[in-house]
């Protein structure tokens, strides 16, 4: 009974601690002359990455590497696929050119190098210090950035400072708090369940540290601030590998285990779900409603062969080759399709 009451009340405080950061960050943005992108890159993004901050590291110290790396990969994987497909079948989601020229590239470019730095089968701390390091000159380059091109200060935002920044740190405490609670019940009905420790980490651990993100950006999306909401995933993703994976790492008593199945499979489709994200941009500037559908049937076909692996379910060979040999050339087929009509038509 307790664990229900967990799951219900954190989800609670989940919505309503998400409604509270966006409003309190987007006025924020305004008054102080910082463009939503920053904020939805930086204080949205990295506040609700939080959750995933504290149980990687967690798991980190508690010597539960799959959870760690598990939880991380799992999680970008779930922002890009269910984030942003839910997100664009409610409304079309413009994306900034800033996006498409910087942040996207870096997010695919972090993607490739954490399964350069975790082919030797663990992240280091030497590999994490490097993340750690990349982290900080992320941050310097937006502050200059915003500094050369920030808009000028607004009084459309005509509540407090002290008020808007209680907002932003009282919806964050809210988001922590509500994804302790349904996290912890979330994995409790998997232990019960008997789901091993990586695919908890790749499911369950990983959708419930990103159910802030799931819940910010829709709601920053249906407020109109749909730069906030895509900026969000982005940062999200971005921290997740420099900021969560190499705090941990440094933490970690012994560096972060990487698993072959890891290796093998979920951080290569960490890294080509990122790359769908650049043509799927390019094309307009925008993820139109049925680009979000594609990303979310992903996301179900992947959910579906985690579920079969488990299952040890004879299906799962025959459902890896439609994948491997149908769908996704397919899909890489329409992609560059779209990219080259878009380039003519700017032509």
């Amino acid at each position: 009974m307790m664990m229900i009451v967990g799951f219900v009340a954190g989800l609670a405080l989940l919505i309503v601690g998400a409604e509270v950061l966006v409003r309190g960050a987007s006025r924020l943005a305004l008054r102080m002359g910082i463009s939503p992108l920053i904020i939805g890159l930086t204080v949205v993004a990295f506040g609700t990455s939080s959750p995933e901050l504290a149980v990687s590291v967690k798991s980190a110290l508690d010597d539960q590497a799959g959870i760690a790396m598990g939880n991380v990969v799992g999680s970008n994987i779930f922002n890009v696929l269910f984030i942003l497909g839910v997100a664009a079948l409610i409304v079309p989601l413009t994306v900034a050119p800033q996006l498409i020229r910087l942040d996207i590239p870096l997010m695919i470019g972090l993607s490739g190098l954490l399964l350069v730095l975790s082919l030797d089968g663990r992240l280091g701390r030497v590999d994490s210090l490097l993340l750690v390091a990349c982290l900080a000159a992320y941050l310097l380059f937006l502050f200059l950035h915003n500094r050369r091109e920030a808009p000028p200060p607004s009084e459309k935002a005509n509540t407090p400072l002290p008020l808007n920044l209680c907002m932003v740190l009282g919806g964050l405490a809210l988001l922590v708090l509500g994804s302790r609670w349904f996290v912890g019940a979330s994995v409790e009905m998997a232990a019960r369940l008997g789901i091993s420790e990586q695919v908890v980490g790749l499911t369950i651990v990983a959708a419930g540290t990103s159910l802030p993100e799931v819940v910010t950006s829709l709601i920053a999306a249906l407020r109109g601030e749909r730069d906030i909401a895509v900026g969000n995933v982005v940062g999200s993703n971005i921290f997740n590998i420099l900021g969560v994976l190499g705090l941990s790492g440094l933490l970690a008593p012994s560096g972060i285990g990487v698993s072959a199945a890891m290796l093998g499979f979920d951080m290569p489709v960490m890294i080509a779900v990122a790359l769908a994200c650049l043509p799927i941009c390019l094309t307009g500037g925008t993820i139109n409603r049925w680009e979000g559908g594609v990303l979310l049937g992903y996301y179900l076909a992947y959910t579906a062969y985690l579920v079969l692996q488990v299952a040890h379910h004879d299906a799962l060979q025959g459902f890896g080759a439609v994948m491997s040999y149908f769908v996704l050339p397919i899909t890489a087929l329409t992609l560059v399709v779209l990219v080259v009509q878009e380039r003519r038509r700017h032509t």
